[in-house]
């Protein structure tokens, strides 16, 4: 029975990705935020130092925020915080977590992107700043650990039907953005989960490093 951390679970894409780990018969993680506050460094080391040993076998980033503002009336705080739950407590949780990965022999990454990290809107400078980040952190740490059978990749996903899409928007403002994509329709979690299972999974053998972008064909129009 393989371990696997999944971060922001509570719901939408976190939550359907560590229900498709745990139909696989893994054994699925998923702090709260009482027991790992991503915005704080403290939270993430304690994290780190309870579960250093024997660690997890497969690790999936999912958590983060989104704080829409054009790039002058971004404050501090904003810059901040959205750097360090999207960017920096990731690379921390996988500098914290690999060395047993590495042991072993054996893991799986998974970095969870976006699609504005392919393209681009008004209000998205930080956000898009800090997933560019994170599938940069993908590259060079696919570069750095395939030779010890540890696949790294990152997905990006496009519009999502998740409870905050929902709650942002009227019906008719999400068929709005679904007219707007070639599929016609916008991703259920789960679509985007089966992405990041198969990446996670044993069939999975060799593909890594790669941005894999699902957004019903949003981004090449």
């Amino acid at each position: 029975m393989r371990s696997v951390l999944v971060t922001g679970a509570s719901r939408g894409i976190g939550k359907a990705a560590a229900d498709c780990f745990g139909e696989n018969g893994d054994q699925v993680f998923t702090p709260t935020h009482a027991e790992l506050d991503l915005s704080s460094p403290a939270s993430v080391e304690a994290f780190i130092a309870a579960y250093r040993e024997p660690g997890f076998d497969v690790i999936v980033n999912n958590a983060g925020i989104n704080d829409i503002h054009e790039l002058v009336d971004c404050t501090d705080d904003e810059l901040e915080r959205m750097f360090a739950v999207n960017l920096i407590s990731p690379i921390r949780l996988l500098r914290g977590f690999i060395p047993a990965m590495k042991r072993r022999g054996y893991g799986r990454i998974v970095n969870i992107g976006s699609i504005w990290s392919v393209v681009s809107k008004p209000g998205r400078g930080l956000y898009s700043a800090t997933k560019n980040g994170i599938h940069g952190i993908t590259n060079t740490l696919a570069l750095e650990v395939a030779s010890c059978g540890i696949l790294v990749n990152t997905v990006c996903p496009g519009f999502t039907l998740t409870e905050l899409t929902r709650k942002n928007n009227t019906d008719e403002q999400i068929e709005q953005i679904a007219a707007g994509i070639p599929a016609r329709r916008i991703a259920r979690p789960e679509e985007i989960a089966q992405v990041i299972c198969f990446l996670c999974s044993d069939q999975n053998t060799y593909l890594t490093g790669q941005k894999i972008v699902v957004d019903g064909g949003y981004s090449v129009q």
